[in-house]
């Protein structure tokens, strides 16, 4: 009976969890679905966070609806630029050694965006970037709202926020951020009372390794 009452009271919750964990699978698959499962993901959790007084997490959801669209429109694009493929009847057909005149005719297509490491450069950008959010988040959540953890939201919502910009641009080291947050995601939302995210971003973390694994063998086979 407490079991059936607490799932009728928390199922948005885990709802989101649920969606959140495909998130992760396809992230680490580096499969397109990923966007449009973040962007419900995003979604039920602007609601929850926004009933937990977490602030910066609910902005933070927002941002995830826009990176998510972005993400989608890079991924699909590629890198901006465009290959030169040749097509098999093509090379057979005007082979010399077929009787052919031995031109070849190429088709162009869009490059694909691959996983890449960090720039020396970028890495520079992106901790000023996160070092100015925090501060601004911190200040403002401490002076103009009543959550009662301004210094951890702050700080994984700064995160998460270089973290996600990373995933859309397919950099490899964005996992290791998200093993940072999501462990202090897990002690946050443990305090706040919120269970089924807690085991969520548990499993977040665990993953994590596995993405690591998984996006450093397309870095070995495009270096």
């Amino acid at each position: 009976m407490y079991f059936s009452d607490w799932l009728s009271n928390n199922y948005i919750e885990i709802f989101g969890a649920v969606t959140g964990i495909l998130y992760v699978i396809f992230e680490i698959r580096q499969n397109l679905w990923l966007w449009p499962v973040g962007i419900i993901t995003s979604a039920v959790y602007i609601w929850i966070f926004f009933t937990g007084k977490l602030y910066a997490d609910m902005s933070l959801q927002g941002y995830y609806l826009v990176i998510s669209i972005l993400g989608w429109y890079w991924w699909i694009k590629g890198s901006g630029f465009r290959v030169q493929g040749t097509r098999q009847e093509d090379l057979k057909n005007n082979s010399p050694l077929e009787g052919g005149q031995g031109d070849v005719n190429h088709t162009s297509k869009p490059e694909s965006l691959t996983v890449t490491k960090i720039k020396l450069k970028t890495g520079i950008v992106l901790a000023i970037v996160f070092l100015v959010l925090y501060f601004i988040m911190w200040f403002a959540l401490d002076k103009l709202t009543d959550s009662p953890v301004p210094e951890w939201d702050s700080f994984i919502t700064s995160l998460s926020i270089i973290a996600t910009w990373m995933l859309a641009r397919k950099i490899y080291e964005h996992w290791f951020l998200w093993i940072v947050i999501n462990i202090a995601a897990s002690i946050l939302f443990f305090i706040r009372a919120l269970y089924p995210t807690v085991i969520l971003y548990i499993v977040y973390c665990a993953m994590s390794f596995v993405g690591l694994i998984e996006w450093k063998k397309s870095l070995i086979k495009n270096p």
